[in-house]
């Protein structure tokens, strides 16, 4: 049975932050709120969590999760970044943009995309994620929490546990989040590639 920790949106609690660190030191799946959507996160390291994650989610390894950064600088320790990359960066982050770019060989072989080499990243614009990410001390493996077979994002922490309750360690209800996920931008081309519209405005990267 999942566990179940309101937490204010604004002011995170400390003590319910440094429980849910603990959930994921420990290999368990948590469903957080973002500055998009809710997502299903877990341990960066952990090879049994994201075994876990992906067959909630019911994709393989050719689908993108995301690396939950705090920062711009931590996005540099994951992923080869430009110049011109990094100018992109800087203009969309903290935001609801998901970047594809080159991954470095801090990112374990098994989370990059198994023939491009390349890893989704973003730096979330939410309190209780980045102060989760600050608890931990380094990036989040996360994915959109939307179910098999299902088109509609799954918004609120009630009916989040009332499907996954069985299947995940911890609900994290902060709140309502958009109704859209992270718009996904490709950086890994001469120039940038929209790959998924969502809540964030592309014209940030000229598109």
């Amino acid at each position: 049975m999942s566990q179940f920790f309101q937490i204010h949106p604004d002011n995170p609690q400390a003590r319910l932050i440094k429980q849910a660190a603990q959930i994921i030191h420990g290999g368990g799946i948590v469903a957080l709120p973002t500055d998009s959507c809710y997502a299903l996160v877990c341990h960066l390291d952990d090879k049994a969590a994201v075994e876990k994650l992906r067959r909630i989610r019911g994709i393989d390894e050719k689908h993108h999760l995301t690396l939950l950064c705090r920062d711009l600088s931590e996005i540099g320790n994951y992923a080869r970044v430009d110049n011109r990359q990094f100018r992109f960066l800087k203009a969309a982050t903290p935001g609801p943009f998901t970047v594809i770019l080159e991954a470095t060989r801090e990112v374990p072989r098994r989370l990059s995309h198994p023939s491009r080499k390349t890893i989704g990243l973003r730096v979330p614009e939410n309190a209780i994620a980045q102060c989760l990410l600050q608890e931990l001390g380094q990036p989040l493996l996360g994915t959109t929490l939307i179910l098999p077979g299902d088109d509609a994002i799954l918004n609120d922490a009630e009916a989040i546990r009332d499907q996954l309750e069985k299947q995940i360690d911890l609900i994290i209800d902060g709140g309502a989040c958009a109704m859209e996920p992270t718009t996904v931008i490709d950086l890994t081309s001469a120039e940038p590639v929209l790959m998924r519209q969502g809540r964030g405005d592309a014209a940030v990267f000229g598109l």
